[in-house]
């Protein structure tokens, strides 16, 4: 493939960032903020600070190929890093900073990183831990100087000092820097990602600078995104998501990037920054509708009132408003009267006042989440990627945005669908390859650049949009022939505050059960003002009263999955609240959350086969990890619940 207009100059991340130098040089580029303080730089502050790095890890030793590991939370300074590397002909591999040592060993070992810049102490532990098992460590960099004076410095410095050394060697060394930036091609790698890793050890992806810049051009001009916009780079810097929004688009529009100081102070960042551009798994759309709700159910009964009552009224008509659809003036006013009393003020409470443009990716959302956040007339969009396609498969454009689709093909990608349902795509972005696994290679990209996704999923005829059922490994049959889609219930569940996870079971069986995690802050606040009493997770979760409250939820859920004649077969007939919650510690999970399907079904088979077998209930022992990484066991006597199930008028057996 030929450099298109797109790369024909700007052939490389470097590249571009001395195009916003010269360009935007004195607009700010980048935001941190530091005990309670946003410290601001420009787009020639940042260049300057990168190309410093830059020259100092050349003074180190850094050779064309090298990998960099870079871990730690959202800071500029490990942006900056992940583009010096670049430029010194190198690779960034970011890492989910929370790993644990095994973890992170094993991308250590599997990119063979010479170098790694750690955000602070604790990563910078980690690594040490595992130097036995990781060879080939050549230094190592660490950003926050706290609690670092009587480490051994012979191999290990502050990223400050490796910057001021760069600077000093400028003269000796700033040739060979230019002379390694001017090599940069199109087709240079840009950035490897290790996957998250749901079915077994993750891989890495390599994506070239094609890949990064082409998708971040044609996604940015898709929805408009420039120069003004602002984002918030909160989540994990070794997710694909977070390098194209905080690196690749940013890069290519110039819009500026804002750091949170910590993830307890998120939310508060997030008010203070106001941003326009605004991306978050469903997750945190999901944690802070919850908060939402807690709060009205503390509020008083005239404050309850007017959110019900003017809630009603958006539902109706926010969505049609926000999409330019014709609405009458009398619902118009009271949509208008019901943002100055209720949504602007609760925009403004979540930081969402001024978002352009929201997406949110990663899982399926619920349907009555994604409404609800459009209600308040909050353009949230939904998207579908993975890393593997620099992140953007289809978006929604708008005025065309709905719940059940995922929208059309981004703008240069192509997607088709197989005939035994799974989604297919090819495009500037799809991936180089997986780094040292060229069987996965083969297997997932075919000789004409088509990937298989692993999804299951159609064209809806009316619209043309893409309509994600769930992982084509998941979507299966009940025993009597019915379609069987656990994540299109779980998602239902998940809309009520009380639950925070739910894992549904149910392929060639006679009928669906559920693992439900309930949700601590929501459930806790209402055993509060419900005079319960509780000691812990597990005490709480096994209490009747909480058993009855997610009883009703799973029967209003049963009450709408009956309503769809294709998947009313995955009503819930038993269920179970675990005595745990799912941790990716633990394995049970995913870093970005994921579900991990085979893990549980295997270490909680005792439990599924109480939920099939009839028993009430069920003595369990599980073993789990603590936050220093000791291992325990806990044990519960889990009660076991029969909810109701609709009649089903007509049931479609899948094709």
């Amino acid at each position: 493939m030929a450099p298109t207009a797109t790369t024909g100059e700007m052939q490389s991340i470097p590249a571009l960032l001395e195009r916003n130098a010269a360009r935007w040089g004195a607009l700010p580029a980048y935001r941190e903020k530091e005990f309670g303080i946003w410290q601001s730089w420009t787009w020639a502050e940042t260049a300057e600070e990168i190309r410093a790095i830059g020259l100092g890890l050349l003074t180190l030793g850094i050779e064309r190929g090298d990998h960099v590991a870079i871990i730690g939370r959202n800071r500029p300074a490990l942006y900056w890093s992940m583009v010096a590397a670049q430029m010194c002909g190198a690779v960034p591999v970011p890492l989910y900073q929370d790993a644990v040592a095994d973890e992170m060993a094993y991308v250590l070992e599997h990119c063979g990183a010479r170098f790694v810049i750690a955000g602070d102490q604790e990563q910078v532990d980690k690594v040490l831990e595992v130097e036995d098992r990781v060879k080939g460590i050549h230094h190592i960099a660490y950003l926050d100087k706290r609690g670092m004076r009587k480490y051994d410095h012979s191999r290990m410095n502050a990223l400050d000092d490796i910057a001021a050394e760069g600077r000093a060697a400028a003269q000796r060394v700033g040739s060979e820097l230019d002379q390694r930036i001017a090599e940069l091609t199109c087709d240079h790698t840009c950035v490897m990602l290790y996957t998250s890793g749901t079915t077994g050890k993750p891989k890495g992806v390599v994506l070239s600078n094609r890949n990064i810049i082409e998708t971040s051009k044609n996604s940015a001009e898709f929805d408009h995104l420039k120069r003004g916009d602002e984002v918030l780079a909160y989540l994990p810097m070794a997710w694909v998501g977070d390098f194209i929004f905080s690196i690749g688009q940013a890069f290519w529009t110039g819009f500026t990037v804002n750091c949170p100081e910590n993830a307890s102070t998120m939310m508060t960042d997030l008010r203070e920054i106001g941003p326009t551009y605004f991306f978050a798994p469903p997750r945190v759309f999901e944690g802070q509708l919850t908060t939402v709700m807690i709060r009205m159910e503390d509020a008083g009964r005239f404050k309850k009132w007017l959110f019900d009552h003017y809630m009603d009224v958006a539902r109706r008509v926010g969505p049609a408003i926000l999409d330019g659809k014709p609405v009458s003036a009398m619902d118009r006013f009271r949509y208008w009267l019901g943002n100055l009393l209720v949504y602007g003020p609760l925009k403004n409470t979540l930081g969402f006042s001024r978002i352009r443009v929201g997406y949110t990716a990663g899982e399926a959302i619920g349907p009555e989440i994604f409404d609800f956040y459009r209600s308040l007339g909050i353009n949230l969009k939904q998207l579908y990627g993975q890393t593997e396609a620099s992140v953007f498969i289809t978006q929604q454009p708008d005025g065309e945005v709905r719940s059940d689709t995922v929208g059309v093909p981004s703008p240069g990608v192509e997607v088709k669908i197989a005939d035994n349902g799974e989604v297919f795509y090819r495009s500037p972005g799809t991936f180089v390859n997986y780094y040292k696994n060229p069987e996965s290679t083969a297997s997932t990209k075919d000789a004409e650049g088509w990937v298989a996704t692993g999804d299951a999923g159609f064209f809806d005829e009316t619209n043309g949009h893409l309509r994600i059922i769930d992982r084509a490994k998941d979507v299966g049959k009940m025993a009597d022939g019915t379609l069987f889609a656990p994540k299109y219930v779980e998602n239902k569940l998940k809309f009520y505050p009380n639950i925070l996870e739910a894992v549904v079971f149910g392929a060639d069986r006679t009928m669906c059960t559920v693992f439900i995690n309930i949700d601590l802050t929501a459930v806790g606040n209402w055993a509060e003002r419900n005079n319960i009493a509780y000691a812990s997770y597990q005490e709480l979760s096994q209490h009747p009263k909480v058993g009855a409250m997610i009883q009703e939820h799973v029967e209003e859920v049963n009450r709408s999955v009956a309503a769809d004649p294709m998947l009313s077969g995955c009503q819930i007939h038993r269920f179970l609240i675990l005595h745990k919650e799912l941790d990716a510690d633990d394995g049970e999970l995913t870093r970005t959350r994921k579900v991990r399907r085979n893990i549980i079904a295997e270490k909680f088979a005792e439990l599924i086969d109480a939920l099939y077998g009839g028993k009430d209930e069920i003595y369990t022992e599980t073993e789990v990890t603590y936050e220093d990484g000791r291992k325990g066991k806990i044990a519960a006597t889990l009660t076991i619940r029969d909810a109701k199930v609709e009649p089903v008028q007509q049931r479609m057996a899948a094709e």
